[in-house]
């Protein structure tokens, strides 16, 4: 968070549960199983085809990180409340709204996470509040909710450009 975001006085911070401990679990997994090709790949195969060199062992290593790094991307997710408004970090976007752009949030039955409604009738998933994490993700969404109604405002009316 910014300078200023950090200032100000974070009133909900969430973050999913089962879906960090899952991808910690994939993480390690990925990088067992290409750390174990890497020492499996040795010597030639075949009739001299293939030769499998240290560099080869590295190159695999690295890939297993790069895949490792790409699993742990899915816990990434965070959604931070402010008085000023919510602070949404999915796995590869950052929003940053004000409560006035904020309609609604919607948590629907059947949805894997909410998601924020805006006033122009846009929407943004915020991964953070997953189904799956049931009494967690409830929690979440009221307390948001209740700062939604405690901070919100009118938005700002725009002048019609047909008049």
């Amino acid at each position: 968070m910014d300078a200023v975001a950090a200032a100000e006085t974070v009133m909900i911070d969430v973050r999913p549960k089962r879906v960090r401990v899952v991808a910690w679990v994939a993480a390690v997994a990925i990088l067992a199983v290409f750390a174990a090709v890497a020492t499996a790949l040795t010597g030639s195969i075949g009739e001299g085809n293939a030769v499998f060199r240290p560099g080869d062992q590295a190159a695999m290593i690295g890939l297993g990180v790069c895949g490792a790094l790409a699993a742990l991307a899915f816990g990434r997710p965070r959604v931070w409340g402010t008085e000023r408004g919510i602070r949404v970090r999915n796995v590869f976007a950052t929003y940053e709204l004000p409560w006035n752009v904020v309609r609604a949030i919607r948590f629907d039955h059947g949805h894997p996470w909410a998601q924020l409604e805006l006033q122009d009738d846009d929407t943004v998933s915020v991964l953070a509040i997953q189904a799956v994490d049931k009494e967690h993700a409830l929690v979440a969404v009221r307390g948001l909710r209740s700062l939604h109604a405690a901070h919100a405002t009118a938005p700002a009316s725009t002048p019609d450009s047909r008049s």
